[in-house]
């Protein structure tokens, strides 16, 4: 699919469906809606996981300290995903071991023990595996901690590259029919004559077009009250809890594959991830958020703080000198009036609009990417109703996503035969392109033999060949959406670098729009 051909040029398309967000969420609706056969459209006013959906911590995970807020369904219902989600994209979702240091002081063993075994057999677990009891004294994940940590509970969740996740969804979506737009901002939407007309506006040029729909639905993220703003006729009782967290990368800690979770005195936890090979993720903080969600940042208390949780735990003391990238994101939480933003649900709650003389709007509030194929189905479900084309509700939801369609034990099998029909190409660059495309990385390489044939390198090993798959498959339009999204490389690239890279782009970008 080609991202300039996949332009609504034309004024009043008719959809059943058009959803306002091109998140985890938004792009899960569109691929649930479009599976079922419903025709979709997808506007986002940004790149697709260009918010929150980019600023995770990276994890497909249940969610091991929401046991302690007594959300089992939550926690069930996520630990059900995680094995499913890995056989539907095994290139960017792989197992990870996680080690609790036990903390004199803070939870009790019991508590800890009872908790992994409830993480161990509430969701249905079959090829993770469980948890055991370790030695920090003698295993090697005890080498990177203070002296003193003696007992370890290892279990096991899952790691996602999170924007890659989000556009591998709107990928399948657009492949069963929903047009995805990228860049698209939506300026209105009216209720007439039974359905909606939204008014789209072109970032880069400023054109508008008119869409119409059936039912719409708002999974703006934290702009989800914005939306709501622009939309005639329509007031919202539910209220919306931005929470800011931060993470911080720094170089590789420990040598290791193993991650932690580390045991915080004011009740929180952190995480400790090997990251990209050569760096170390530590996240993430939790804190209330006012103002515009695109401009959060990590701000120096909370980098202060994630460096002191670290130190902690780890002998090599980090600071805040060592950060070499610093992400942060705002998450939409629904406001059940929690005092403290770390204990506020991560469940979704969806809110239905339907006069019996109007078109349908559904609103999103909450929500994790490990169930975000629960909510998009609950979503589609609530919808359907208000739509004029019968559902097909038994289509293969867990089908594989693009690029995934082999074993989740074939990874290694796949880089040795990528490797075999490749030999001149560097084996590590060919690695990275199995690990973030998978059985589509024929198709990224295009034929190509010899480096010569790559194009252009723009700096580590990124080259004209890659990029301009990006931008024909993956709605990649500027530098960032090329090295922060679709991959992690601008860690690896110089700021001329990355320029460079920008300003090929703009100028393909507008020869490929040019008549």
């Amino acid at each position: 699919m080609n991202q300039m051909r996949n332009r609504v040029r034309a004024p009043e398309r008719g959809f059943d469906v058009a959803i306002v967000g091109g998140g985890i969420n938004g792009c899960g609706i569109a691929r649930e809606a479009a599976g079922r056969g419903f025709s979709v459209f997808l506007c986002e006013q940004d790149d697709l996981a260009s918010g929150t959906s980019s600023a995770s911590t990276k994890l497909i995970h249940g969610g091991l300290r929401y046991l302690e807020h007594y959300e089992f369904r939550l926690v069930r219902e996520s630990l059900r995903e995680r094995e499913i989600l890995w056989g539907m994209a095994p290139h960017i979702i792989r197992p990870l071991r996680f080690v609790l240091p036990h903390h004199a002081g803070l939870r009790p063993t019991w508590l800890l023990r009872l908790g992994l075994f409830l993480y161990d057999h509430l969701g249905g677990r079959t090829r993770l595996p469980g948890t055991r009891a370790l030695d920090l004294r003698t295993d090697p994940a005890g080498a990177p901690l203070k002296a003193g940590y003696r007992l370890g509970l290892e279990y096991s969740d899952c790691w996602v590259e999170d924007a890659r996740l989000v556009v591998l969804t709107a990928m399948d979506a657009a492949a069963r029919g929903a047009v995805v737009q990228a860049r698209t901002r939506c300026v209105s939407a009216v209720r007439e004559n039974g359905e909606w007309t939204l008014t789209m506006a072109d970032r880069h040029t400023g054109a508008e077009a008119t869409v119409r729909a059936s039912a719409l639905v708002n999974a703006a993220g934290p702009w989800v009250d914005r939306v709501l703003a622009s939309v005639q006729g329509v007031r919202s009782s539910a209220r919306i809890r931005l929470v800011q967290g931060s993470h911080i990368v720094v170089p590789r800690r420990y040598e290791h594959d193993r991650c932690y979770i580390f045991q915080n005195a004011d009740g929180r936890v952190i995480f400790a991830i090997p990251f990209d090979g050569d760096f170390t993720l530590i996240g993430t903080t939790e804190r209330d958020y006012e103002g515009d969600p695109g401009a959060a940042a990590a701000g120096k208390e909370e980098i202060a703080y994630l460096c002191d949780a670290a130190n902690e735990y780890f002998r090599a003391e980090i600071s805040p000198a060592d950060v070499v990238w610093a992400y942060s994101g705002v998450r939409p939480l629904y406001d059940d009036g929690t005092p403290e933003a770390g204990a506020v649900t991560r469940d979704y709650v969806l809110e239905l609009d339907a006069p019996a003389t109007g078109s349908a709007l559904l609103s999103i509030f909450g929500g994790k990417i490990t169930t975000f194929r629960g909510l998009a189905k609950a979503a589609v479900d609530r919808i359907s109703p208000h739509l004029p084309a019968p559902p097909t509700p038994d289509w293969p939801r867990d089908a594989p996503l693009p690029g995934g369609d082999f074993p989740v034990d074939g990874f290694e099998a796949l880089v040795a035969a990528v490797e075999a029909s490749h030999p001149r190409l560097a084996p590590r660059q060919l690695r990275r392109l199995v690990r973030a495309y998978g059985t589509r990385t024929a198709l990224v390489l295009n034929g190509a033999r010899t480096p010569e044939d790559l194009g252009r390198c723009f700096g580590a090993d990124l080259t004209e060949r890659e990029v301009r798959y990006l931008m024909e498959h993956e709605w990649a339009q500027t530098a960032d959406d090329v090295v922060w999204r679709r991959s992690k490389l601008g860690l690896r690239m110089t700021l001329p670098e990355i320029d460079d890279l920008g300003a090929w782009m703009e100028a393909s970008r507008v020869a490929g729009a040019s008549p």
